[in-house]
């Protein structure tokens, strides 16, 4: 779920890559999530966030390496990246205990409204402005998470909501990433996040703890190792390819979750979250392409205005 949004200045034999990274990615998030699903039948979610992040660590230490070492992580905002780890493991932490509750596809589904979230927020966090096709497109995107949700059916689950609280989190972590990359670098973003929401999952842990057993070790380095990298090929991708072409591959997230959830757990989604997840995702694009074009449209501006001074 710990995706960064970079503006991006691509050339068109760079897409492809970017594509294949972003697509790639989306597998690697969903395979962890089928871990933590899995390991959420013998362990507490908070557990599991902690070994997510502890191995998580081993890639994040060699990409911390390869960009130069300790100086990569030199910071001037230590306060805010905490900030950031702390909303970081409470999407992360809570969006696990949903997976203990609901079908993986549901859960998925309905984490897709996180995108939404950030357009609704963009204006009160960072003073942007969101026009009426953007505040048309947040309410669609509501609307189909209300299809997906049913509530005051007999089908709804309260569990879902944790997943709305774990979308509302990771999008106000997303806002506050937008304001620190002015300043911060992509490695020191990843490698605080990592550590700090490993570290504000240590004071519950004394609660639920529970010594892993031999066979779900590995699973669980498999979960930090496939997580971390899956967060970095987000960052490649985004270096690679416009905001625009990626965010519709990010969705196959929910074609990989309908595949698995089937083949592990026979979860069939039912036709209301197949149209919910149509809705919202559709919103979402939209909501990307739109915010893509006025980036461009700004910063052609900005190139004319600065042309304009320099022939005064």
């Amino acid at each position: 779920m710990n995706k960064p949004l970079l503006a991006v200045d691509a050339h068109a034999d760079r897409i492809g890559t970017g594509i294949a990274c972003q697509v790639t990615a989306a597998f690697c998030f969903t395979v962890t999530d089928i871990l933590a699903k899995w390991l959420g039948q013998d362990y507490a979610a908070v557990e599991i966030l902690f070994f997510r992040y502890f191995f998580g660590l081993l890639p994040v230490a060699a990409l911390v390496w390869h960009s130069g070492g300790l100086a990569a992580l030199r910071t001037r905002r230590p306060g805010l990246h905490a900030l950031r780890a702390v909303l970081l493991f409470l999407a992360l932490y809570l969006f696990f205990e949903a997976l203990q509750r609901i079908p993986l596809a549901d859960a998925i589904a309905a984490a897709f409204t996180a995108p939404l979230f950030i357009t609704a927020m963009s204006g009160p966090v960072l003073g942007e402005t969101v026009g009426a096709r953007r505040w048309a497109a947040v309410v669609a995107g509501f609307i189909g998470a209300l299809i997906i949700l049913r509530p005051g059916s007999a089908s709804f689950d309260p569990a879902i909501l944790l997943v709305l609280g774990s979308a509302f989190s990771f999008s106000l972590m997303v806002l506050l990433t937008r304001r620190m990359t002015r300043t911060e670098t992509n490695v020191a973003l990843v490698a605080y996040s990592t550590m700090g929401a490993g570290l504000a999952s240590l004071p519950f842990l004394a609660f639920v703890w529970q010594a892993p057993a031999g066979k779900d070790m590995g699973l669980f380095v498999l979960l930090g190792v496939i997580g971390s990298i899956a967060a970095y090929l987000v960052v490649v991708a985004y270096r690679n390819a416009p905001v625009a072409i990626l965010a519709p591959f990010d969705y196959t997230a929910l074609i990989w979750g309908v595949i698995f959830g089937w083949l592990i757990w026979n979860d069939q989604p039912e036709l209301p979250v197949w149209i919910g997840a149509a809705v919202v995702c559709a919103s979402g694009v939209y909501i990307t392409h739109r915010e893509s074009k006025l980036y461009r449209h700004s910063r052609l501006e900005k190139r004319s205005v600065s042309g304009t001074r320099s022939n005064l």
